[in-house]
Protein backbone atom coordinates (compact mmCIF):
# COMPACT_ATOMS: atom_id res chain seq x y z
CA UNK A 1 0.00 0.00 0.00
CA UNK A 2 2.79 2.30 1.19
CA UNK A 3 4.25 1.55 -2.87
CA UNK A 4 1.22 2.37 -3.81
CA UNK A 5 1.07 5.84 -2.38
CA UNK A 6 4.62 6.48 -3.30
CA UNK A 7 3.69 5.75 -7.49
CA UNK A 8 0.47 7.96 -7.06
CA UNK A 9 2.69 11.09 -5.39
CA UNK A 10 5.79 10.38 -8.26
CA UNK A 11 2.77 10.95 -10.58
CA UNK A 12 1.18 13.80 -9.48
CA UNK A 13 4.70 15.57 -9.17
CA UNK A 14 5.38 14.87 -12.81
CA UNK A 15 2.49 15.72 -13.98
CA UNK A 16 2.32 18.58 -12.13
CA UNK A 17 5.74 19.63 -13.63
CA UNK A 18 4.56 19.27 -17.20
CA UNK A 19 1.59 21.35 -16.62
CA UNK A 20 4.25 23.87 -15.52
CA UNK A 21 6.45 23.64 -18.22
CA UNK A 22 3.83 23.74 -20.27
CA UNK A 23 1.99 27.13 -18.40
CA UNK A 24 5.43 28.81 -18.76
CA UNK A 25 5.77 28.13 -22.37
CA UNK A 26 2.29 29.63 -23.09
CA UNK A 27 3.09 32.55 -21.08
CA UNK A 28 6.27 32.79 -22.58
CA UNK A 29 4.06 32.84 -26.39
CA UNK A 30 2.20 35.56 -24.85
CA UNK A 31 5.10 37.47 -24.39
CA UNK A 32 5.24 40.67 -26.06
CA UNK A 33 8.69 41.96 -27.65
CA UNK A 34 10.11 44.82 -26.20
CA UNK A 35 13.16 45.72 -28.03
CA UNK A 36 16.11 44.66 -30.87
CA UNK A 37 19.86 44.92 -30.34
CA UNK A 38 21.89 44.56 -32.85
CA UNK A 39 25.56 43.58 -32.82
CA UNK A 40 28.07 43.53 -35.63
CA UNK A 41 30.64 41.34 -35.03
CA UNK A 42 33.58 42.49 -37.20
CA UNK A 43 32.83 46.13 -36.00
CA UNK A 44 36.61 46.46 -35.20
CA UNK A 45 37.40 46.52 -39.03
CA UNK A 46 36.55 49.60 -41.05
CA UNK A 47 32.73 50.10 -40.45
CA UNK A 48 29.67 50.71 -43.12
CA UNK A 49 27.53 48.57 -41.35
CA UNK A 50 26.15 50.18 -38.15
CA UNK A 51 23.22 48.98 -35.84
CA UNK A 52 21.13 51.42 -36.70
CA UNK A 53 21.98 51.23 -40.71
CA UNK A 54 20.47 47.20 -39.76
CA UNK A 55 17.13 48.84 -37.92
CA UNK A 56 16.75 51.40 -41.05
CA UNK A 57 16.73 47.94 -42.94
CA UNK A 58 14.52 45.74 -41.15
CA UNK A 59 11.91 48.76 -41.34
CA UNK A 60 12.57 48.99 -45.26
CA UNK A 61 11.82 45.72 -45.12
CA UNK A 62 8.91 45.02 -43.47
CA UNK A 63 10.17 43.50 -40.36
CA UNK A 64 8.41 45.02 -37.05
CA UNK A 65 8.87 42.88 -34.26
CA UNK A 66 8.58 44.99 -31.26
CA UNK A 67 5.56 44.75 -30.09
CA UNK A 68 4.48 41.69 -31.24
CA UNK A 69 4.07 37.64 -29.34
CA UNK A 70 7.60 36.44 -28.81
CA UNK A 71 6.26 33.12 -30.75
CA UNK A 72 5.20 34.94 -33.78
CA UNK A 73 8.66 36.32 -34.78
CA UNK A 74 10.29 33.84 -37.43
CA UNK A 75 13.74 34.13 -36.13
CA UNK A 76 14.77 32.33 -39.99
CA UNK A 77 12.83 34.55 -41.81
CA UNK A 78 14.74 37.78 -40.70
CA UNK A 79 17.93 35.88 -40.59
CA UNK A 80 16.83 35.01 -44.83
CA UNK A 81 16.02 38.61 -45.44
CA UNK A 82 19.29 40.15 -43.78
CA UNK A 83 21.23 37.87 -45.67
CA UNK A 84 19.90 39.06 -49.28
CA UNK A 85 21.92 42.79 -48.55
CA UNK A 86 24.97 43.52 -50.74
CA UNK A 87 26.94 44.62 -47.47
CA UNK A 88 26.36 41.56 -45.15
CA UNK A 89 28.27 38.20 -45.06
CA UNK A 90 25.93 36.37 -42.53
CA UNK A 91 22.92 37.34 -40.03
CA UNK A 92 21.72 35.28 -36.86
CA UNK A 93 18.34 36.26 -35.28
CA UNK A 94 18.32 35.35 -31.71
CA UNK A 95 15.41 35.37 -29.73
CA UNK A 96 16.26 35.88 -25.81
CA UNK A 97 14.41 35.28 -22.70
CA UNK A 98 14.40 39.20 -21.72
CA UNK A 99 11.84 39.58 -24.51
CA UNK A 100 13.89 41.11 -26.47
CA UNK A 101 15.58 40.10 -30.01
CA UNK A 102 19.41 39.95 -31.07
CA UNK A 103 20.41 40.05 -34.58
CA UNK A 104 24.22 39.67 -34.91
CA UNK A 105 25.83 40.66 -38.41
CA UNK A 106 28.91 39.94 -39.87
CA UNK A 107 29.55 42.81 -42.69
CA UNK A 108 31.10 42.19 -46.09
CA UNK A 109 34.83 41.68 -45.82
CA UNK A 110 36.32 42.76 -49.14
CA UNK A 111 39.13 41.06 -50.91
CA UNK A 112 39.17 42.53 -53.89
CA UNK A 113 37.48 45.66 -56.35
CA UNK A 114 36.82 45.13 -60.23
CA UNK A 115 36.66 47.78 -62.33
CA UNK A 116 34.75 46.02 -65.21
CA UNK A 117 35.03 48.13 -68.84
CA UNK A 118 30.97 48.38 -68.62
CA UNK A 119 31.71 51.24 -66.37
CA UNK A 120 30.90 49.13 -63.32
CA UNK A 121 32.72 48.92 -60.03
CA UNK A 122 32.25 46.56 -57.05
CA UNK A 123 33.92 44.91 -53.91
CA UNK A 124 34.17 41.38 -53.81
CA UNK A 125 34.75 38.77 -51.34
CA UNK A 126 36.05 35.86 -50.93
CA UNK A 127 32.94 33.81 -51.18
CA UNK A 128 32.53 35.55 -54.15
CA UNK A 129 29.94 37.86 -53.13
CA UNK A 130 29.53 41.39 -54.69
CA UNK A 131 28.82 44.77 -52.95
CA UNK A 132 29.03 47.87 -55.32
CA UNK A 133 30.97 50.53 -54.56
CA UNK A 134 29.81 53.37 -52.99
CA UNK A 135 31.28 56.83 -52.51
CA UNK A 136 31.66 57.21 -48.91
CA UNK A 137 33.45 53.26 -48.43
CA UNK A 138 37.04 53.19 -49.93
CA UNK A 139 38.97 49.63 -48.67
CA UNK A 140 42.82 49.07 -49.48
CA UNK A 141 42.12 46.06 -51.54
CA UNK A 142 43.75 44.69 -54.93
CA UNK A 143 42.36 46.31 -57.87
CA UNK A 144 41.38 44.15 -60.73
CA UNK A 145 40.52 45.63 -64.39
CA UNK A 146 39.14 43.71 -66.88
CA UNK A 147 35.94 42.84 -69.15
CA UNK A 148 33.89 39.95 -66.92
CA UNK A 149 31.23 37.54 -68.40
CA UNK A 150 29.79 34.30 -67.68
CA UNK A 151 32.55 32.16 -69.11
CA UNK A 152 35.41 34.23 -67.43
CA UNK A 153 33.72 35.65 -64.59
CA UNK A 154 35.48 38.27 -61.81
CA UNK A 155 35.26 35.00 -59.12
CA UNK A 156 38.19 33.01 -61.36
CA UNK A 157 40.58 35.11 -59.98
CA UNK A 158 39.88 35.10 -56.53
CA UNK A 159 42.06 31.74 -55.88
CA UNK A 160 45.46 33.56 -57.30
CA UNK A 161 44.41 36.90 -55.38
CA UNK A 162 44.16 35.27 -51.85
CA UNK A 163 47.48 33.37 -52.79
CA UNK A 164 49.09 36.43 -53.59
CA UNK A 165 47.85 38.20 -50.28
CA UNK A 166 49.06 34.96 -48.04
CA UNK A 167 52.53 36.02 -49.30
CA UNK A 168 53.86 38.86 -47.49
CA UNK A 169 56.45 39.43 -50.72
CA UNK A 170 53.60 38.73 -53.03
CA UNK A 171 51.59 41.21 -51.61
CA UNK A 172 54.09 43.95 -51.20
CA UNK A 173 54.97 43.25 -55.25
CA UNK A 174 51.39 43.37 -56.69
CA UNK A 175 49.66 46.84 -57.45
CA UNK A 176 46.83 45.45 -59.51
CA UNK A 177 45.83 42.99 -61.89
CA UNK A 178 44.22 43.57 -65.81
CA UNK A 179 43.08 41.05 -67.51
CA UNK A 180 42.48 40.82 -71.39
CA UNK A 181 40.82 37.58 -71.87
CA UNK A 182 40.96 34.24 -69.87
CA UNK A 183 44.39 33.31 -71.74
CA UNK A 184 46.18 36.80 -70.83
CA UNK A 185 46.02 37.66 -67.37
CA UNK A 186 48.12 40.76 -66.07
CA UNK A 187 49.79 41.35 -62.59
CA UNK A 188 50.91 45.24 -62.54
CA UNK A 189 53.84 45.20 -59.90
CA UNK A 190 54.88 48.11 -57.50
CA UNK A 191 58.07 48.19 -59.19
CA UNK A 192 59.59 50.86 -60.61
CA UNK A 193 62.82 52.35 -62.30
CA UNK A 194 64.36 54.99 -63.87
CA UNK A 195 64.28 55.84 -67.60
CA UNK A 196 65.91 58.99 -68.83
CA UNK A 197 65.01 60.31 -65.68
CA UNK A 198 61.28 59.31 -65.79
CA UNK A 199 59.84 56.88 -63.41
CA UNK A 200 58.90 53.71 -65.75
CA UNK A 201 57.15 50.35 -64.96
CA UNK A 202 56.41 46.78 -66.23
CA UNK A 203 53.92 44.33 -66.54
CA UNK A 204 53.58 40.33 -66.19
CA UNK A 205 51.97 38.30 -68.24
CA UNK A 206 50.99 35.29 -66.25
CA UNK A 207 48.86 33.92 -69.39
CA UNK A 208 45.93 31.61 -68.74
CA UNK A 209 45.46 31.22 -65.03
CA UNK A 210 46.64 27.58 -64.77
CA UNK A 211 49.95 26.70 -62.65
CA UNK A 212 49.58 30.22 -61.01
CA UNK A 213 51.58 29.31 -58.34
CA UNK A 214 54.99 27.98 -60.52
CA UNK A 215 54.53 30.76 -62.85
CA UNK A 216 54.44 33.20 -59.27
CA UNK A 217 57.84 31.40 -58.22
CA UNK A 218 59.47 31.66 -61.73
CA UNK A 219 58.72 35.27 -61.58
CA UNK A 220 60.04 35.56 -58.02
CA UNK A 221 63.16 33.68 -59.33
CA UNK A 222 63.37 36.58 -62.54
CA UNK A 223 62.78 39.42 -59.62
CA UNK A 224 65.75 38.10 -57.62
CA UNK A 225 68.73 36.76 -60.20
CA UNK A 226 68.15 39.09 -63.65
CA UNK A 227 66.94 42.54 -63.10
CA UNK A 228 68.97 43.52 -60.28
CA UNK A 229 71.31 42.80 -62.99
CA UNK A 230 69.82 43.99 -66.24
CA UNK A 231 68.17 46.94 -64.25
CA UNK A 232 64.18 47.61 -62.92
CA UNK A 233 63.68 49.26 -65.91
CA UNK A 234 65.49 47.33 -68.69
CA UNK A 235 62.24 45.46 -69.56
CA UNK A 236 58.39 47.02 -70.29
CA UNK A 237 56.87 43.18 -70.26
CA UNK A 238 57.64 40.15 -68.63
CA UNK A 239 55.88 36.66 -69.76
CA UNK A 240 56.11 33.79 -67.40
CA UNK A 241 53.14 32.12 -69.46
CA UNK A 242 55.79 28.84 -71.03
CA UNK A 243 57.47 25.95 -68.39
CA UNK A 244 61.12 26.46 -67.22
CA UNK A 245 61.39 29.85 -69.63
CA UNK A 246 60.90 33.59 -68.92
CA UNK A 247 60.65 36.06 -72.34
CA UNK A 248 61.01 39.63 -71.27
CA UNK A 249 60.32 42.40 -74.15
CA UNK A 250 62.93 45.50 -74.10
CA UNK A 251 61.50 48.59 -73.59
CA UNK A 252 61.08 50.74 -76.47
CA UNK A 253 62.35 47.60 -78.92
CA UNK A 254 61.11 44.95 -80.09
CA UNK A 255 63.27 42.55 -79.05
CA UNK A 256 62.72 39.44 -76.76
CA UNK A 257 64.59 38.28 -74.30
CA UNK A 258 64.08 34.42 -73.25
CA UNK A 259 65.79 33.23 -70.34
CA UNK A 260 65.88 29.49 -69.58
CA UNK A 261 65.16 28.14 -65.97
CA UNK A 262 65.87 24.79 -64.44
CA UNK A 263 63.34 23.55 -62.44
CA UNK A 264 65.35 23.72 -59.51
CA UNK A 265 65.95 27.94 -60.01
CA UNK A 266 62.81 28.83 -58.91
CA UNK A 267 62.57 26.69 -56.23
CA UNK A 268 65.65 27.07 -54.54
CA UNK A 269 67.28 30.03 -52.39
CA UNK A 270 69.94 31.28 -55.16
CA UNK A 271 72.76 33.81 -54.02
CA UNK A 272 72.48 36.37 -56.26
CA UNK A 273 76.37 37.28 -56.12
CA UNK A 274 77.14 34.09 -58.02
CA UNK A 275 74.52 34.65 -61.18
CA UNK A 276 75.71 36.45 -64.47
CA UNK A 277 74.16 36.99 -67.27
CA UNK A 278 76.01 36.41 -70.29
CA UNK A 279 76.91 39.11 -72.96
CA UNK A 280 77.35 36.53 -75.72
CA UNK A 281 73.85 36.85 -77.77
CA UNK A 282 72.59 33.99 -80.11
CA UNK A 283 69.68 35.14 -82.86
CA UNK A 284 67.02 32.51 -82.57
CA UNK A 285 65.16 33.78 -85.63
CA UNK A 286 65.54 36.68 -87.84
CA UNK A 287 62.52 36.25 -89.82
CA UNK A 288 60.13 37.17 -87.51
CA UNK A 289 61.17 40.81 -87.86
CA UNK A 290 61.46 41.21 -83.97
CA UNK A 291 64.80 39.61 -83.08
CA UNK A 292 64.62 37.06 -80.59
CA UNK A 293 67.73 36.44 -78.88
CA UNK A 294 68.45 34.10 -76.27
CA UNK A 295 70.95 34.72 -72.89
CA UNK A 296 72.30 31.82 -71.43
CA UNK A 297 72.54 32.50 -68.11
CA UNK A 298 75.72 31.03 -66.43
CA UNK A 299 76.35 30.78 -62.54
Amino acid sequence: MKRIVQYIVLLLLTALLVWGILWARGKANEELCVGVDVEVINADSTVFVTPEGIKEDLNKLGIRVVGKPMASINAHEIEKKLHQSEYLESAECIKGGNHRVLIRVRQLVPVLRVFDQDNVSYYMNRDGKRMNAVPNYRANVPIVQGHFDARFPATRLLPLVEYVESDSLLSSLVEMYSVRDSNNVFIVPNVYGKVNDAVRGHVVNLGSLDNYKDKLKKLCAFYKNVLPVKGWAYYDTISVKWDYQVVATRRNKKVHTVIELDSTDYESDADLQTIKLSDDVQTLNHSEGNDRIKENKKK
